[in-house]
């Protein structure tokens, strides 16, 4: 028998059939089953046998969609341990007091969100009373990741369990006063609840799986046992649109990482409308999850609706509510029992038969409210399965009411996430819904009261009964301050004495120190490599023998280079994270390396090396989440500036990283010039991030692939160094050294331009009787962050003169500075600068040529730096104009 016209083979018309006619009667008896019971009974029969296989553990394809209904039927649900009275009644306060702080809040203009934790508030509470570790306990406790949104409900409970006060509460939103409270999660707001920034969106889920792959990390290389910490990432169905939120899933369930549950509150809809008005995000999100190879609890109706399904003897209702858009269904939430009679019902002869044995009561709540995120029976069930799946991560898709609770004028409304507040009437109908014992004589003046049951309450002593038993308060963050020791000088020692008459590019020098450093007995296990898939580039593949690249299962295969002495090695205890092609995904890792200090209280020492290009303009996001979460560690910027790299052309020229990492406070930023200088920033880094006396910042120092010799460090530069700007040397050290009252210039530079600028300190000596100092400008951006302090103190009746104001102060002659990057990063510091300045730089688009054709191409070479000096220098009358021409025409500029 022929195919026919147009199937495609499959991949079973590859395999061998052992037995044809066992294959036909298996065939047949489906085809028999639909002719007889119709197709819909097949499909289900065959639905049921897939699922049964799967369960099984049967090396079938696993369906991605399974039918529109909970995962964990009523009858399977386990017993619920707690006090269900008791933690409605925690709830109640919580629903109320987050409603009123916004809304006391919106008559100073500055928002606040409701409906969210309306919706979400059962998904919260049933996992602080009965799962969420604390930071007592043994471990680590667990990790959470709150959505931001539903932060005043998080707030509320802290009020209920005597964390924050009323004061605070009244100050949401108003942190410039020293006791209010920010408006989303932010560590470096309030250190000591938040633990994750979360509300930039996308990066919560991301840094979720990244977080639980990191605790893995540090237990397979016997760091911390972290055997008991979950992590918990509450998410929007709206928020896992964005790119990051589902970038990394595969990850998740290639690592098996178990340790991990995602709970996305799908209420169905995000700021504007419905997630997915003509779709079904909850049944696209399985499938998302499902293909991944995530296993996905699916919570979605609340017991109302058992009645229903019971009732629905040939599958109709559930055939209906799969085939129902969500923008629908939210319709269905907010109209009377007559329209839903009509427009869910009136579908089928089925439906209506059904319809006609319900009451118009049983209808309105299940359509209305009823819904499995709103039960912490259920609620229970799911995350209690969570925790007990093995071999995977887990998502939960519990399905709520956005703005339940809230009165018909909140819930599923398309513009409740803009809906700051309640009337005193609305909140009336809430207490009276909630049943809260708060008097009409509590609102005075119209202003709605915060409402507290009392410290020695049976909701509150059960609230910290609960939390006791888990380990302490939750969300919160603790830092026990562990200072490591400082590396001995000898791993610092090659670099300062310089590389001899060996050339040597400055991304090899900080890959050498690194790797003398991880040698060191006391701290080397501290160092987390983190790489995306370009370790070869930056010379770092000496270190994977003798680090070995992390992976959970070791290497199960024999590396094609195995004979070779810089060897493929991943290890279960490997120290470095290669992390493939996902800048998001490394900057993730190093984030929870950085913060380790305080999550494990075990402090890591992370580098994260990249094509500068790829760093900052990437995921400058993230380095805002790294400076929220108060990180420590190094991001080094490899191939760095706008012509060093030229061959890669415009999209690997990076000219302009400098000034995005300017605008991070938390950032520390470096441009080093030579190996030295290397040397001494990640010295005093190691001392300023990890010593007696910790700061809450992280270092940028761009490298770059140069080869150049390197020479020995001067005496006596290394405050200058670490301040930004040292004068490197003199006009009078020349071999052909210009007359003493020669016209004099200042030539600062930073990076590989330094090497430009010696060179045309050179020329200007040698063919114009130019007398050029020559000053390495190691970071721009800490003269800059000196000089604004200094304005500031200015500003407090104090006289505090700039770094680079004193540093330059009498150096005759006027100041030009280059560097491999835009002048507006240069230019930073032009207006603390005593002398005339000027800059030279590489703005606009790069391009692709030899280094020499670029830096002509931008002016910035040694012989465009001569014309510009000798420019500089016409101007203020030293040298005569002609000699400006003279020289663009010796040079062919």
């Amino acid at each position: 028998m022929s195919d026919p016209v147009g199937k495609l083979p499959s991949e079973l018309d590859q395999l061998p059939d052992r037995d044809t006619e066992e294959t036909a009667e298996w065939a047949a008896s489906l085809d028999a089953v639909a002719k007889a019971a119709g197709t819909r009974r097949a499909e289900y029969l065959l639905r049921r046998t897939l699922q049964h296989a799967e369960a099984a553990g049967l090396a079938l394809p696993k369906l991605l969609e399974t039918d529109y209904v909970n995962t964990i039927p009523t009858s399977a649900e386990p017993e619920f341990p707690g006090d269900e009275e008791m933690e409605a009644k925690i709830t109640a306060w919580n629903r109320w007091n987050a409603a009123a702080m916004v809304t006391r809040g919106s008559k100073y203009g500055v928002g606040g969100h409701i409906a969210t934790f309306a919706s979400a508030a059962w998904l919260y509470e049933t996992g602080f009373q009965h799962f969420f570790r604390g930071k007592e306990a043994d471990g680590s406790g667990d990790q959470l990741y709150i959505q931001g949104h539903a932060s005043p409900g998080i707030y509320a409970r802290a009020f209920l369990d005597g964390r924050v006060s009323e004061q605070q509460l009244d100050n949401f939103r108003q942190e410039s006063g020293g006791n209010g409270l920010p408006s989303y999660p932010h560590p470096r707001r309030l250190p000591w609840l938040w633990e994750f920034p979360t509300v930039s969106m996308g990066l919560g889920p991301l840094s979720a799986i990244y977080q639980a792959r990191f605790n893995r990390y540090l237990q397979n290389r016997n760091i911390k046992d972290t055997s008991r910490s979950h992590v918990w990432a509450f998410l929007g169905d709206g928020e896992m649109d964005e790119p990051e939120s589902t970038a990394a899933l595969a990850l998740a369930s290639r690592e098996q990482l178990d340790n991990l549950t995602f709970v996305i509150n799908c209420n169905l809809q995000r700021l504007d409308g419905p997630v997915r008005a003509n779709f079904r995000v909850v049944q696209e999100l399985e499938a998302q999850f499902r293909g991944a190879g995530w296993n996905v609890i699916k919570t979605l109706w609340g017991s109302a609706w058992d009645e229903l399904f019971q009732l629905d003897t040939t599958g109709a209702l559930v055939r209906r509510i799969r085939e129902v858009p969500d923008a629908q269904f939210q319709t269905y939430a907010t109209r009377d029992v007559a329209y839903i009679r009509q427009h869910f019902f009136g579908a089928s002869a089925e439906l209506v038969q059904l319809a006609g044995v319900l009451s118009d009561a049983k209808i309105a709540e299940c359509f209305h409210s009823s819904r499995g995120g709103h039960e912490p029976r259920k609620v229970y069930a799911a995350y209690k399965a969570a925790l007990e799946h093995k071999g995977a991560p887990t998502v939960i898709l519990a399905q709520t009411v956005k703005g339940h609770t809230l009165g018909a004028g909140f819930e599923s409304k398309n513009a409740n996430h803009q809906m700051k507040k309640l009337t005193v009437d609305e909140f009336k109908d809430m207490r009276d819904l909630l049943g809260l014992p708060i008097p009409d004589s509590a609102f005075v003046d119209g202003k709605v009261p915060y409402g507290h049951p009392g410290a020695d309450s049976p909701e509150v002593r059960y609230l910290h009964e609960r939390r006791a038993a888990l380990g302490g308060p939750a969300p919160a963050r603790k830092v026990h301050h562990v200072a490591l020791p400082a590396p001995a000088d000898r791993s610092f020692a090659p670099l300062i004495k310089g590389s001899g008459k060996q050339e040597m590019a400055t991304t090899m020098a900080f890959v050498r120190l690194v790797k003398d450093l991880m040698r060191d007995k006391e701290t080397g296990k501290r160092w987390v490599p983190i790489v995306p898939d370009e370790a070869r580039t930056f010379g770092m593949e000496s270190l994977f023998p003798s680090a070995g690249i992390y992976s959970p299962l070791g290497q199960t295969y024999e590396p094609v280079d195995r004979d070779q002495l810089m060897y493929y090695k991943e290890a279960k205890d490997g120290q470095i994270l290669n992390e493939g092609i996902t800048e998001a995904g490394a900057m993730a890792d190093f984030i929870a390396a950085c913060t380790s200090y305080a999550t494990h209280g075990e402090p890591m020492i992370p580098f994260y090396i990249f094509y500068s290009m790829f760093g900052w303009q990437r995921t400058a996001d993230q380095m805002w989440q790294l400076a929220d979460q108060l990180g420590k560690g190094f991001i080094v910027g490899a191939t760095a500036g706008r012509t060093t790299l030229t061959g890669e052309g415009l999209q690997h020229a990076d000219g302009h990283s400098h000034l995005i990492a300017s605008t991070n406070p938390a950032s520390l930023n470096y441009d080093p010039a030579f190996a030295y200088e290397i040397a001494v920033i990640v010295k005093d880094g190691l001392r300023r991030m990890y010593g007696e006396q910790p700061e809450d910042v992280f270092y940028y120092l761009t490298v770059y692939n140069e080869p150049k010799v390197q020479p020995a460090m001067p005496e006596g530069v290394e405050e200058g160094i670490l301040k930004g700007l040292y004068r490197f040397n003199t006009a009078a050290g020349l071999e052909a050294a210009p007359a003493a009252d020669a016209p004099k210039i200042q030539l600062m530079a930073s990076g590989t331009a330094i090497h430009w600028v010696l060179e045309a300190q050179r020329l200007l000596a040698a063919d114009w009787n130019v007398a050029a100092d020559v000053w390495s400008a190691t970071s721009w951006g800490e003269l800059r962050r000196d000089a604004l302090e200094c304005d500031e103190a200015l500003l407090r009746g104090e006289e505090r003169t700039p770094y680079v104001t004193r540093v330059l102060e009498g150096a005759p002659g006027p100041v030009l500075a280059v560097s491999d990057w835009m002048r507006q990063v240069p230019d930073q510091i032009s207006q603390w600068v005593p002398q005339d300045y000027t800059s030279l730089g590489t703005d606009g688009f790069g391009l692709s040529d030899t280094r020499e054709g670029a830096r002509r191409h931008f002016g910035v070479d040694a012989q465009s730096i001569v014309v510009a000096a000798l420019a500089q220098l016409a101007r203020r009358g030293e040298v005569p104009a002609s000699a400006v021409k003279e020289a663009r025409e010796r040079y062919g500029l």
